[in-house]
């Protein structure tokens, strides 16, 4: 290892943060100029990558958690050689540029998440590493190993002092993921503050008890850095590790080093001494040395050969088993049968259960032709009923368990999920009851944002839920998942429904589903065939029940509701028409024409009914219309009494019409 050079890389990777920074006078300098020297020997010594294929299957993965901290990554992407050139560094947080103000996922070369709000891009490391302990027990031979890559991940105070992270370290630990390497940036500062101010933990020992092997090392030295890393891959002892690594944040700006202020771009205004005393040319902002390019070059080099030999192994894996190679490429492909639904048994006509439970057979007939769908539960698979049958427990044991026992902990289940799917080799489920999604609506947020096809299993979904109480009655958490962009909320109205709903989560791929689903029985809607309610929930909404005469009324209603709105029209005539919407996101994505079929502009007398706020259905009935549902917190009592004392019921949907 050249630390020379490398200490010179350091400093010039310092350069162009401060120059970035300083040209949009917008950012935080704090990190990427503390963890200069820990980039330096991440990129240019001891990880495994390749920038001509940065989506090598066994490349080590990086993960910037501290994703303020941007112009790091981008820094040590451009020098290294990644798709990242000079001017996407220059054009750092500028419109429509590849450098945004924190790591976007498919946006910049060498990203591998979406990082920012912090602590979940520990989550995801934890994902990462999970994704890759399944895949080498899943596909490595003792004739080829396929997969034996690390996964890191840079965190600062800030991720560790929010629960996802200490959920996700936990989950970790627990589960002897030693292929994860966390680098704590250990600067003792804050944004308002010193981190003294706010904490007072021993990280050392934290960590070790959480089952952690941890290290303390000065940051800015180049041999311990190494050495500390080099250990780390070596020592597949069953336990993740940490390196604690002491810096100060700022350095290189004398003015702010140290402090509070060197975290955003406040030392900016300092740069013009700061480059001068890191020996950086005056007259040449965003300077690369031909030391440092040529230094880069070489190991750009070596990391293709690297490869290549990769490659070759591969090759011979492949040829030796087809049947495994057929399957690893379908996972990165997200290929699903094309019959899947048929591959989903029909329901018996006298089936009556709740929907989490046809969910739970849905998913089982799923996973047997699906060989990469993995689920967990937030220590509720016994509720959420989506546990697999065949599948095995997840634990350092058996990591070709497909259950996976994530604990109480729903944000790091959110995150770890993320992980899974930004790995791309698995398709990721989890579970818990609906009124907790806020618990993890970070991490669905961030799956929306990032196009993550991350299946969630939200059950107990509304005030039917009954004795528990209005703390665990959701009435306001679909409409709440409802406005997340890029999110589809799928709540089905009967098993086939559910079926449909699976099958939608299922076949997509560029974003997540939510799946929400009762924990009272509701019936079959036998008079519709089963292709009608698996094709009509894959359209997000479909004519349940059509009209016998002039069409004069519309009912609308998704989940337990749609039997009380099918109910309602049997009684009500020949003219009323029921649609079931399990899914807006699905059914807004139709064609005018076929939605205007589905819901005629000249019929304006309309009511929709869910148990829920009401606020979204009012873009469907229009201002004619009415919408039945629950705009206020539920009640303690059995589930039939909440529904009826709230008015989910067919007497209310017919005396709205009356009135």
């Amino acid at each position: 290892m050249n630390t020379t050079l490398l200490a010179q890389a350091a400093n010039e990777a310092r350069g162009l943060a401060m120059d970035a920074v300083h040209a949009c006078n917008s950012g935080h300098l704090g990190l990427p100029l503390g963890c200069a020297e820990i980039g330096a020997v991440l990129f240019g010594e001891s990880l495994r990558y390749c920038p001509d294929v940065p989506k090598w299957l066994n490349r080590d993965r990086f993960i910037l958690s501290a994703g303020h901290g941007s112009m790091f990554l981008y820094s040590w992407l451009h020098v290294a050689g990644y798709a990242v050139s000079r001017e996407d560094v220059k054009n750092f947080r500028q419109l429509h540029s590849i450098t945004p103000g924190h790591p976007e996922y498919q946006e910049t070369p060498g990203v591998e998440a979406t990082t920012g709000p912090l602590g979940q891009g520990v989550g995801n490391a934890v994902g990462f590493a999970l994704s890759g302990k399944r895949a080498a027990a899943r596909y490595n031979t003792p004739q080829h190993t396929v997969f034996d890559h690390h996964v890191f991940a840079l965190l600062g105070d800030g991720c560790l002092q929010e629960g996802v992270s200490k959920e996700s370290i936990a989950f970790a630990g627990h589960n002897g993921l030693d292929n994860l390497i966390l680098i704590y940036d250990s600067n003792d500062v804050t944004l308002d503050a010193m981190a003294a101010v706010t904490q007072s933990e021993n990280a050392e020992a934290y960590f070790t008890s959480q089952n952690w092997d941890a290290v303390t090392i000065d940051g800015h030295d180049l041999q311990a850095i190494a050495a500390a890393i080099a250990e780390a891959k070596a020592n597949d002892n069953g336990r993740p590790k940490v390196i604690i690594a002491k810096t100060i944040i700022g350095k290189g700006i004398a003015e702010v080093a140290g402090t509070a202020k060197g975290h955003g771009e406040g030392g900016a205004k300092f740069i013009t001494a700061a480059r001068a005393s890191l020996g950086l040319p005056a007259a040449e902002p965003f300077y690369v040395s031909p030391e440092t390019q040529a230094l880069f070059t070489a190991k750009k080099s070596a990391c293709m050969a690297g490869f290549k030999t990769w490659e070759n192994t591969y090759n011979a894996w492949a040829a030796a088993n087809p049947q495994l190679a057929d399957e690893l490429t379908d996972g990165l492909a997200k290929a699903v049968p094309t019959d899947l639904t048929d591959r989903i048994p029909a329901f018996a006509a006298d089936y009556k259960d709740a929907t989490r439970a046809a969910g739970g057979i849905v998913l089982n007939a799923i996973a047997k032709v699906v060989p990469q769908v993995l689920t967990g539960s937030a220590d509720l698979f016994g509720s959420t009923k989506n546990y697999l049958k065949d599948g095995g427990d997840f634990s350092p044991a058996n990591p070709l368990g497909r259950n996976i026992w994530f604990g109480i902990r729903e944000h790091a289940m959110g995150a770890i999920c993320n992980g899974i799917a930004y790995d791309g080799i698995f398709r990721p489920s989890g579970a818990t009851f609906l009124v907790f999604a806020d618990y993890l609506r970070g991490s669905i947020r961030l799956a929306a944002l990032s196009g993550l096809p991350v299946i969630y299993i939200f059950t107990h979904d509304s005030v039917g839920v009954g004795e528990d109480g209005p703390t665990h009655q959701p009435v306001e958490t679909v409409s709440g998942l409802r406005v997340i962009p890029n999110l589809d909320v799928i709540r089905p109205g009967d098993a086939e429904e559910t079926a449909g709903a699976f099958i939608a989560a299922l076949c997509r791929t560029d974003g997540p589903t939510a799946l929400i689903l009762t924990r009272q029985t509701i019936p079959l809607m036998n008079h519709l065939s089963v292709s009608a309610r698996r094709d009509g929930t894959l359209m997000g909404g479909y004519i349940a029940k059509p009209e016998t005469g002039a069409l004069k009324t519309i009912l609308l209603a998704s989940g337990s509701e749609l039997q009380h709105a099918i109910a309602a029209a049997a009684e009500l005539g020949d003219g009323v028409r029921v649609v079931s919407m399990p899914c807006f996101e699905l059914f807004d994505l139709q064609n005018a024409s076929y939605r205007n079929s589905v819901l005629p502009p000249s019929c304006t007398r309309r009511i929709a009914i869910e148990a829920g706020v009401t606020g979204l259905w009012w873009k469907y009935v229009g201002t004619h219309g009415k919408v039945l549902g629950i705009d206020r917190f539920g009640i303690s009592a059995p589930g039939n009494t909440v529904m009826q004392e709230l008015g989910m019921t067919k007497e209310h949907v017919i005396a709205a019409l009356g009135s």
